[in-house]
Order: C-alpha cells, then structure tokens, then sequence
C-alpha cells in the first residue's frame, strides 16, 4: 500500500526539479541548427516544452515497477558509480569486428561521413599475448601503467593475474575457450580474427553522425518486422516503410501486443527500449555545425520532440520512452543476479595495475550493493513459467530471435553506430543470458572457477556499458 506521506511528497517534487533540469539543458544546449527557430520556440509554453515527459509516469507494463522511483534510485544511487566505472581501464577498451559482412544483404549503404569512423588501438600497442587469445602468458610490460591517450592500456586487457595457481590458470583459459553457445543470445565475434581490434570507448562515443535513411530504416524495419513475433498484416504505429494507415493511431498494433504472451510482449518492449536508449543519445550528441574540420556537437531538442514529443508521435513517444525504463528494469535485475559471480575473490577485473585493479572491483561492488537494495525488481520467474516443453521451446525461440538481432547489428552501415549497436545487443543479451542461468549461478564455486557459468571479458565489458548508456 502506497501512503501520502511528507517524503513522499518531496521525492515527487525531486523528480519534477530534476525533469525541467534536463529540459533546461537540453534547451541552453541546443546549438545553432535551432536559431531559426528561435522566435517559435518563444512563443510555446513551458508545458509544451515538456510535453515529452508529462506522460512519463506511473507503473510500467507488465511489472510492478513505476517510473518516479526508478528516477530517484537512477538519479541518486545508481549513475553517478555507473559513470566513474565506464571510465575505468577494464570497462573502456571493447574488441570488436566491425569488418564482418552483413549476413542478409549487400554491404550498399555504408556511412562516407567522417564522423562515422572509429579509431581503434593502433596494433603496435596491443601485446602478442593478447593478439594471439593466449590468456596464460603475457609479457611484463602488462604491469606498466602507460599514456591513456595512446590506447596502451590495450596490451593488458584480458591477461591473467600471475599470482594465481596453475590450476586457477587452466580453468581461466577453458573460460576463453569455451563454447557455450546453447547459452548465448548473442552472435559473439571471433576475438581470435585479424578484423577484430580493440576499441577505446571513450574515444569513440555514442552520437549522431549523420547515418540515416533508408540503410538505417532497413536496420530496423528487418529487426521489428522480422523477428518480433508480429505478423505482416500487422502494422507497427509510425513505420515508414509501412502501407498508409490513414488515421490509425496505433491501437490496432497494442490490441495485438497485449494479447500475446508475457515472453513476446518482453522481447518486443526489450527492443523499443534498446531503440529509445539509442535514439536519445543521438538527440543528446547530435553533430550540430560541421564547421572547417571542428564538428560541434549537442543537445537537439528539436530531433528529441520529433522521436518522442506526445503529440508529434500520436503517443508513441511516451510508450517508447516508458519501454526504455522496462529495459533499464530488466538489466538491473540481471545485475543483481550475477552479483555472487563478481563477490568471489578468485573474480579480478584484472588490467595489469593492482591498485587500480583493486580500486575498480570496490567500485563495481558498490554498485552491486546499491542494486541488490532496490526494492521493485523484475520478477523474471514469470517468463517460460508454462509447460515445461513448451516453455522450453518458447525460451529458446525466444534465444534465436534475438540472436539473429544481433547479426542484423553488422549491417549497420556506420561504423560508429555499428559498434554501439554491437555492444549493447551484446549487453542485453549477457543480461537475459543471466537472468535464465540462476541454477547455474547459485551453485558457483567460492574459491575456483567453474564451467557451470562463465562470462568473457567482452561480455562484462558490453553489460555494463549497456546499462550505463
């Protein structure tokens, strides 16, 4: 039972000072592109400037969960830690093949713009006992700390702390080499491939580049429309590559949605999310002025209006939006399930430096024990809850589907957007790959590795910039 109580009162007035926070910013940050709008933009009321979040409250669907204390919790607790660990050495360099071909149809709609580029690691920096995937031997310059800047911390990604047992050793490299890929929900990349090559994330960031089109609509036409679990003669609210509906506001494609099972109305408001969290930070770092050779970036208000703004989008805005907090509901809760793997002292987030090493883990941990207080988690027993063969097969349906997401990502014609969509498809799917591994979680050795359940350095690198975005 809900009360009215004086701090409850304060928290809603927070949420209200912290909503107009973000729109005031968003507004003194808007960039020249919005000047000639300016005499428009005067006119509208404050109301109308946050028209995109005064529908933005309440309980999300299907979960008991509402979005004011999800803010609070965020706001407060949770992103100020997410923010320094995505800063960190073991949490920044990410390997990934961004050279792989699309699987589905030709490579015709690749990015020119500059800005679509990402600078990896030079090679020269990287170590040959990381290139070779040999996670028993590294060279001693694996514990020299060295210029950020250059991307050297590269060659000590993914080594193996010394100082551990042979034994311990061994059953570090079965975890590299293993092949669990009953488990995975993701199409992993080879990290073993001469295209694979690390990336500095925070050299590369989240943003608009100019990648949009038809290419771009093909992406994610191909990923609703394909795999979803929606019929073609049901037609998703706003597609334009749909048939005109004439004045159909949608409501035809949400009668459908709630009549589906709670596994597929999952995975569809899992995706909406995932599209909000990228769209949004395109909003938030949008290439506002090419400028001679200087882009600058910022805050579009008008682009966010466009994606979101309820009248623009006849509501569609607030469902997506609403979706992107039951995503951020559902990573959370795959974070408070693999906490026990990373409380055990055989787990290092090991970099090469102890002290930063040490500093990192007590930073993660935090951050476990600010998740596991949250006291509105996903109950995530209520999916493939049915027949056991039927929830058997509905599960790995459910697996396939979005594994195939995941392949779609390297059709991605920029490099930059590729690499972010790689990354977070890969951070959801190591969070649903948590969420329906429990058993195997619940039974992990305190002071040895195990084989019951196991997550690769990409794999924790792209959960927790993930949930971070």
């Amino acid at each position: 039972m809900w009360r009215i109580t004086a701090q409850a009162c304060w928290v809603l007035l927070s949420i209200c000072f912290l909503r107009n926070l973000v729109f005031g910013w968003f507004q003194q940050n808007s960039g020249r592109p919005q000047t000639q709008h300016n005499e428009h933009q005067s006119s509208e009321s404050d109301s109308a400037d946050q028209s995109c979040l005064c529908h933005l409250t309440g309980v999300l669907d299907d979960c008991f969960c509402d979005v004011e204390s999800i803010d609070v919790f965020n706001n407060f607790k949770i992103y100020p830690r997410i923010k320094k660990l995505a800063e960190r050495d073991y949490f920044r360099y990410y390997k990934v093949n961004l050279k792989r071909p699309c699987p589905f149809w030709p490579d015709d709609g690749h990015c020119s713009i500059k800005d679509c580029h990402v600078e990896p690691c030079p090679e020269s920096k990287v170590p040959i006992g990381i290139k070779s995937g040999n996670y028993n031997k590294y060279s001693q310059a694996a514990n020299t700390m060295s210029d950020e800047a250059e991307c050297e911390q590269a060659n000590k990604l993914g080594a193996i702390n010394n100082t551990l047992s042979n034994q311990s050793k061994e059953a570090f490299a079965d975890w590299a080499r293993h092949d669990d890929a009953q488990d995975h929900f993701c199409e992993l990349d080879d990290e073993t491939s001469p295209d694979a090559e690390y990336v500095d994330l925070l050299l590369n960031p989240e943003r608009y580049t100019g990648y949009k089109g038809a290419s771009a609509w093909r992406v994610w036409n191909s990923i609703y429309e394909e795999n979803c679990f929606k019929p073609r003669s049901v037609y998703r609210p706003l597609n334009p590559l749909a048939p005109s509906r004439g004045d159909d506001d949608g409501e035809g494609f949400y009668k459908w949605l709630e009549g589906l099972c709670l596994e597929k109305r999952v995975f569809y408001r899992l995706i909406s999310g995932l599209h909000s969290s990228i769209n949004i930070h395109l909003c938030a770092e949008f290439l506002l002025d090419e400028g001679w050779g200087r882009p600058a970036w910022g805050p579009n208000i008008q682009e966010f209006r466009r994606r979101f703004d309820t009248a623009e989008t006849k509501g569609e805005g607030t469902r997506r939006l609403k979706n992107l907090y039951f995503l951020y509901l559902i990573e959370l809760r795959a974070l408070s399930k693999v906490a026990p793997y990373f409380e055990r002292a055989i787990v290092n987030l090991y970099t090469g430096s102890s002290e930063e090493d040490g500093e990192t883990k007590e930073l993660l941990l935090q951050i476990f024990n600010e998740i596991k207080s949250f006291p509105m988690h996903f109950d995530e027993k209520s999916m493939f809850a049915g027949h056991k063969i039927e929830a058997k097969t509905l599960k790995e349906e459910f697996r396939l589907h979005f594994k195939n997401i995941s392949r779609i990502m390297d059709c991605v014609g920029c490099s930059k957007c590729r690499l972010w969509g790689k990354l977070q498809t890969q951070g959801l799917g190591t969070a649903l790959k948590i969420l329906f591994s429990e058993k195997e979680i619940q039974n992990l050795s305190e002071h040895s590795p195990s084989k019951g359940f196991q997550l690769s350095r990409q794999e924790i690198v792209a959960l927790m910039n993930a949930f971070g975005r």
